[in-house]
């Protein structure tokens, strides 16, 4: 009697575990929206809550926090030489170190860009670079976290942009957010 009760709760246990695991996986992705652009060329994901603001002369996208509104996410895209594919650049820490220089922080800025890591990952058949950074400002620190790819012509960075004193609550979700994205064609 007593060994037939314990195999009865083994489908419940199962069950069970299933369920956790199921809800384990989904929290990476949870909260966070997809964006695609008008003509289907890249994606990526953003987090709830977020809206889209219009700029007219900088970056092609940009989603600000509501509630923080200097946490954003940008995507800029800038003509690169057709022939060149990403490494054709240089590595992830000679494109990441340049992109400190002559973007984040270029010189007169106020600004002063420390890469942090940069490390190299292949999608699609494509090599995207991951670089992180910490940027100074007269005023406060800020963390970045951004992909870059080059791609028919064009080169894409997608970056993620906080306050460094919030960095640690959300740097899991801003990798998973730059790391979403995808060319599609």
């Amino acid at each position: 009697m007593k060994v037939s009760a314990l195999f009865r709760g083994i489908p419940r246990l199962m069950c069970l575990l299933l369920l956790v695991l199921l809800v384990g996986c989904s929290a990476a992705a949870a909260g966070l929206n997809r964006y695609s652009s008008a003509d289907g060329r890249y994606a990526f994901l953003y987090p709830t809550g977020w809206i889209r603001v219009a700029i007219s002369d900088g970056p092609e996208v940009v989603f600000h926090d509501l509630i923080n509104s200097d946490e954003t996410l940008s995507l800029v895209i800038a003509p690169v030489d057709p022939d060149k594919r990403l490494e054709d650049l240089g590595s992830a820490v000679a494109v990441g170190e340049k992109l400190g220089r002559t973007v984040i922080a270029p010189a007169g800025s106020g600004r002063e860009a420390d890469l942090v890591e940069a490390s190299e990952r292949a999608d699609q058949g494509r090599t995207f670079y991951d670089l992180e950074y910490k940027v100074h400002l007269a005023d406060r620190d800020r963390h970045e976290f951004a992909t870059v790819v080059a791609d028919k012509g064009k080169l894409y960075t997608l970056a993620a942009s906080t306050n460094e004193v919030r960095w640690d609550r959300v740097a899991t979700m801003f990798r998973s957010v730059v790391s979403s994205f995808t060319l599609n064609y």
